[in-house]
């Protein structure tokens, strides 16, 4: 697997006038770096060799170049919308060959689809970058734009960066219910299985702080018995799947306490927990309100709900992606994102703690 850095060779004078050139840019933007699974993985895994790829139609349909990019979407994912909100473009691949010059001040997304918070996560999807290989690439970014900008110009990019970090959900569905009687099933009841979760995730968190990062937002698990993937294997009836829900039930409040616990340690706002289960639970509980006309059936698939397998070209596919809340068995559509990052920005304290981006843009905006 290539890696996210790549060697290049400087002679001082040159470094002069690219650190020049490079140096206003720094201070009047505002780097994003995006960590996490298919949730929020924009093409890093196009470059691997893994079967959780998206890098095939209809992938991509309603993207501007209506091609797959490697995102689990229609069209833009999250990282993609707070990139158009912030007015930036959107971040590169950590593995694009196109992530160099300029194109590394705008910031990198990391994510792989299939990792999880432990690295048993996703073990039958093979070649993923797992979350610590991730933060081993950051380290390996910083040495690049150092080599451009110089330490003290990066270092005051990394901390002035927007962070989103996405884990949680493939430790579940692709972990501890991936097969009856898995090896963490037997090693964990659900509730220590969630603690202990959370307890993995903080030392990720704590990794991400030392390595620079100070506005990180935090999304939790969203409502997993509820996609069509779960409601295709384990509903009764069209109902959401009672354990997947009960995980996230679990897992989402031992994380929020873990973020208010990390900042009071810190004695700074660094982490802000973004609820989207309960972003989601809007739309699926009420989906006409939001202008779907299902949020049990995906776009993309086959078999009961469109939740069997993977979207292919063969698959069953919806004529109107606005309509459907799930673009696949998995991943919401990009009107549902949309929705999503809405409350990121927006959204109260039932969405977001202990602030939404919003007013984090506005506090930072004079520091």
């Amino acid at each position: 697997m290539s890696g996210c850095s790549s060697n290049f060779i400087f002679l001082n004078v040159a470094l002069g006038v690219l650190m020049c050139a490079f140096t206003p840019s720094v201070v009047d933007a505002r780097a994003f770096f995006v960590f996490g699974d298919s949730l929020v993985d924009n093409g890093n895994n196009n470059y691997l060799a893994t079967t959780a790829r998206a890098d095939s139609p209809p992938y991509g349909i309603d993207y501007p170049t209506h091609q797959p990019t490697g995102r689990f979407s229609n069209g833009l994912n999250i990282p993609d919308i707070i990139s158009e909100r912030l007015g930036s473009e959107a971040t590169l691949p950590c593995l694009s060959p196109e992530l160099q010059g300029e194109k590394l001040l705008v910031g990198a997304n990391f994510a792989s689809a299939g990792i999880g918070i432990l690295n048993d996560t996703g073990v039958q999807f093979l070649n993923i970058i797992r979350i610590y290989r991730q933060l081993q690439y950051f380290e390996e970014y910083q040495q690049r734009v150092a080599a451009l900008i110089g330490p003290q110009q990066t270092e005051q990019l990394v901390n002035k960066a927007l962070v989103l970090i996405t884990l949680g959900g493939n430790d579940y569905v692709n972990n501890y219910f991936l097969v009856p009687y898995s090896a963490r099933s037997r090693q964990f009841s659900l509730p220590d299985y969630g603690r202990f979760l959370v307890t993995e995730y903080q030392k990720i968190l704590e990794r991400l702080y030392e390595l620079g990062a100070r506005r990180v937002i935090v999304t939790g698990t969203g409502p997993m018995g509820c996609v069509p993937a779960e409601l295709a294997t384990r509903s009764r009836g069209g109902q959401c799947a009672t354990e997947p829900n009960k995980a996230a039930a679990l897992f989402n409040p031992l994380l929020a306490q873990m973020i208010q616990q990390l900042n009071n340690d810190i004695g700074s706002d660094v982490f802000i927990a973004a609820n989207t289960a309960q972003s989601h639970k809007d739309f699926i509980s009420d989906p006409q309100a939001f202008g779907f006309v299902t949020s049990k059936i995906a776009c993309c698939g086959q078999g009961p709900y469109n939740g069997v397998g993977l979207c292919t070209p063969a698959s069953n596919l919806c004529a109107d992606r606005s309509k459907y809340a799930f673009w696949d068995p998995f991943h919401p559509t990009e009107k549902a994102n949309r929705i999503i990052v809405e409350q990121l920005f927006n959204g109260d304290s039932t969405y977001m703690t202990p602030m939404n981006l919003s007013t984090i843009l506005a506090l930072d905006k004079d520091v």
